[in-house]
């Protein structure tokens, strides 16, 4: 019979800490042994006696409180936990935990933790987009820990804009495949291509377009969570490529080619989730252009996931259609040119379903006819998705 896991959830005190209800409640209701750990603040917010009627267990709050017994509670507490969960997490106990400040319960017991630490930041976004909150959340990926982005929205003090936690369900199904990881992909070696190729015009400027890497980037971390191995080709990105895939930077559609072509025969599943540049300058200047007016004479870079399909034989390729308008004809069509096995489109026009975002919406088709329509959801959330159909 396996173990049952453990997950200690850490509240720290914001208006959010309602949400917290809702994850303890949750994930009890799975099976999952939950353990509270409350700061003082926390406490005005919600009551103990709450968390400990959804968790069915004891919530420790005061590190000096009187004990049944004579474990050292912060000790057992980080010891306990497969998954420790912070949610809210405030920029006072970011800062913390970042410079090791370890002076309650929750800050002692997360220090002292050896286990999967995931963070939910919530706060005004003025003080998310502050320069100290972001880099004590750089400082703490760097060492491991998996922070879930706030939402963007209305705020409880009345601003709209990025720092509102994210909405319980969706930590809930982070945390259960952190506590339950699917190995599907053990063995497999998939090759992903992310973010936007740039073509130079001169020293300064260059051709490129609005794409983030944020789908290939979260399809390389969902594949690296299910045993692959991840050769990830990554162009420009505006997130962190994940550590533990094999990372090769290009900055050109034909570096980009050349990167697919050498590494292809090796992979057994090929994603171009990138946006590579269908035209380069023909003749780049090596000097920045001054002057009045400036024409561009342009030629055709190679078309990456059409040489992918001639090469792949038994390989599985995947490919990303961005479209504006008639959006199931035209994948159709390059779903049939590229000789690719599934084609995963989206129509840029709609709102969460563009460059940049961290949602999107999509259909999914594939060689053989068969279409599956998904509503808005995150790019993490799709990437298990897409994996899924892969492996069907």
């Amino acid at each position: 019979m396996t173990a049952k896991k453990c997950v200690v959830l850490g509240i720290s005190g914001g208006i959010a800490a309602y949400k917290a209800c809702s994850i303890a409640s949750a994930l009890t209701k799975k099976g999952v042994e939950v353990r509270v750990v409350m700061t003082k603040n926390a406490c005005q917010f919600v009551t103990p006696l709450t968390l400990e009627t959804l968790s069915k267990n004891k919530v420790s709050c005061d590190m000096f409180a009187p004990k049944e017994n004579y474990d050292v509670e912060h000790i057992s507490l980080a010891k306990a936990a497969d998954v420790f969960l912070v949610a809210p997490a405030t920029a006072n106990v970011i800062a913390k935990f970042a410079h090791g400040i370890a002076d309650d319960l929750l800050t002692s017991s997360f220090l002292a933790s050896k286990a999967i630490k995931v963070i939910c930041p919530a706060m005004n976004k003025d003080m998310y987009a502050d320069e100290a909150t972001q880099r004590n959340l750089r400082a703490l990926k760097e060492r491991g820990c998996i922070i879930i982005e706030p939402d963007e929205g209305m705020l409880a003090c009345g601003d709209t804009g990025k720092g509102r936690m994210q909405e319980p369900r969706e930590i809930v199904a982070q945390v259960e495949k952190l506590l339950y990881p699917k190995r599907d992909l053990e063995g497999k070696t998939v090759l992903i291509t992310a973010g936007a190729t740039r073509e130079d015009i001169d020293t300064v400027r260059f051709i490129s377009n609005r794409s983030s890497g944020k789908m290939g980037i979260s399809l390389a971390q969902a594949a690296i969570e299910r045993g692959a191995k991840v050769v990830l080709i990554a162009a420009n990105i505006s997130v962190e490529a994940p550590k533990q895939a094999e990372i090769i930077k290009v900055n050109t559609t034909q570096q980009m080619y050349e990167a697919v072509i050498s590494k292809m025969e090796k992979a057994d599943i090929i994603i171009k989730a990138a946006a590579p540049a269908d035209y380069r300058v023909k003749q780049k200047s090596s000097q920045k252009i001054k002057a009045e007016t400036l024409s561009l004479e342009l030629e055709k870079n190679a078309d990456i996931a059409a040489e992918a399909g001639k090469r792949k034989g038994d390989k599985k390729l995947v490919v990303f259609a961005a479209e504006s308008e008639n959006l199931l004809r035209n994948a159709a069509q390059k779903l049939k040119k590229k000789n690719a096995d599934m084609i995963v489109a989206n129509d840029i026009t709609k709102e969460g379903a563009g460059f940049d975002t961290d949602t999107n919406i999509v259909t999914i088709i594939k060689a053989d006819g068969q279409m599956k329509s998904l509503p808005l959801m995150t790019k993490r959330e799709l990437s298990d998705i897409i994996l899924d159909e892969i492996l069907k």
